[in-house]
């Protein structure tokens, strides 16, 4: 029985997505894992063979695709009781990671659990993080990031906080019950949405620290017109989604 199934999605990653799926070929008990690996450039070059062990299915769009559309589409081809989102910029040098993700995690409860995140210097990376309101944006861009680990996973009735999206690791059936991503987000934000619909719902997400992966970030939105609108599009819509208000007056309530 497969047990997970990893979505990759390339811009042309080229050396990154290499590493990525041969850090994949690695994992324990790969036989278990299937990988949809989406192509979103109508043009990137890539050779399947070079994989051998992987159960790989390859997806390659005419045109490119927003984030949640591409993992969408790969879900449909999901059989397996976990779903993985990696970026193709995660390193995953521990080879048991995979495995103690999703057999550690009980199911039905879990909504997504995710690693810890490192960067390439072994710094935790904020990839935990509180709602995503006006001011803990602007406490991000004063370089005022919590990188501690929060207690306890996030479920309604405790404090809310949200998982990065370079690597979530979704229960099938959570994400099938809130409809996976909202493809009205093209790029970023969409795993702010994703995190605060399943914890509305009532599903958790943790954080397990025991299990780490590395990533190497872009940070396009920084030096990028078009990531740029592109950003500032996603919190627009993340500021007028009831998941968000919902989330501050639940949070207001507590407070008082």
């Amino acid at each position: 029985m497969i047990q997970a199934t990893v979505s990759v999605v390339s811009h042309g990653h080229g050396r990154l997505l290499h590493e990525l799926l041969t850090d994949l070929s690695g994992q324990e008990n790969i036989a278990a894992f299937s990988v949809v690996l989406t192509l979103n450039l109508a043009d990137e070059a890539f050779d399947a063979s070079a994989y051998p062990v992987l159960d790989l299915t390859v997806l390659r769009n005419p045109r490119p695709q927003g984030f949640g559309a591409n993992h969408n589409a790969a879900f449909a081809h999901c059989r397996s009781p976990w779903f993985i989102v990696l970026n193709p910029d995660i390193r995953i040098s521990d080879r048991t990671a995979l495995q103690r993700l999703t057999q550690d995690t009980p199911l039905p409860a879990s909504g997504i659990v995710a690693p810890l995140v490192l960067s390439s210097l072994g710094i935790p990376e904020d990839a935990v993080r509180p709602n995503l309101s006006l001011p803990s944006l602007l406490a991000r861009a004063c370089g005022r990031r919590d990188r501690h680990m929060p207690a306890g996973s996030a479920i309604r009735g405790r404090p809310f906080y949200w998982l990065a999206g370079m690597c979530m690791v979704a229960s099938s059936a959570a994400y099938r019950q809130v409809g996976g991503f909202d493809e009205r987000f093209f790029l970023y934000c969409e795993d702010y949405d994703l995190c605060a619909r399943l914890y509305l719902a009532g599903y958790e997400l943790t954080v397990d620290d025991s299990v780490s992966v590395v990533h190497d970030a872009q940070r396009d939105s920084h030096g990028s017109a078009k990531h740029l609108r592109w950003h500032l599009s996603s919190l627009m819509k993340v500021w007028l989604s009831s998941s968000f208000w919902k989330i501050v007056f639940a949070r207001t309530r507590a407070d008082t």
